[in-house]
């Protein structure tokens, strides 16, 4: 598999959602990203940490580039828990727990997140602005409320099925309420 053409589709996925959702700078983008799915493998049982390394490069740049912020979601193996900087962590209130993603226990996706943030930790939930699904990872939990589909020109990243979502806030009050 082509790790140029991996980074390329994930930093267009990216780009095409960030572009959507019109995040503030400090926000929060979730990520949950199957190597084994990339690679055309079953989830869970085919990790790749290059391809992993690929889609995080590609991604990683969209968002810093904005100011944004990942987490990267863990594998089942770990809760689907999420590694953030440990500075968005503390600033959100989160709670910091103790564990270092492996590729066989975490993902390789969270490892790579893990190895190539400046102070990374771990935490057990967030609620981010906005997601991106590499491989069907099931990130739902780690979004704000509403989520809303985000449909991209990129439908996979390598074999993986790819899902976007973007947040709102909600839609309170009854027949008098006014909206933007």
């Amino acid at each position: 598999m082509d790790v140029r053409q991996i980074e390329l589709e994930a930093s267009t996925a990216m780009r095409e959602l960030l572009d959507r959702a019109d995040l503030k700078p400090g926000s929060l983008v979730v990520v949950g990203c199957s190597s084994s799915e990339i690679a055309g493998g079953v989830i869970g049982h085919d990790s790749a940490l290059e391809l992993a390394e690929a889609a995080f490069q590609g991604l990683y740049a969209e968002i810093r580039e904005r100011g944004l912020f990942l987490a990267a979601q863990c594998c089942e193996h770990l809760n689907r828990a999420l590694i953030v900087e440990r500075a968005l962590a503390e600033r959100r209130g989160y709670e910091i727990v103790t564990v270092v993603p492996k590729p066989k226990a975490g993902g390789s996706f969270a490892t790579t997140a893990w190895n190539r943030f400046e102070d990374p930790a771990a935490v057990e939930r967030v609620q981010a602005e906005a997601g991106l699904d590499i491989g069907q990872t099931l990130i739902g939990m780690h979004l704000r409320p509403v989520a809303v589909p985000a449909r991209l020109t990129v439908s996979t990243i390598g074999e993986a099925r790819l899902t976007a979502a973007t947040t709102r806030p909600k839609y309170i009050g009854g027949s008098r309420a006014q909206y933007e």
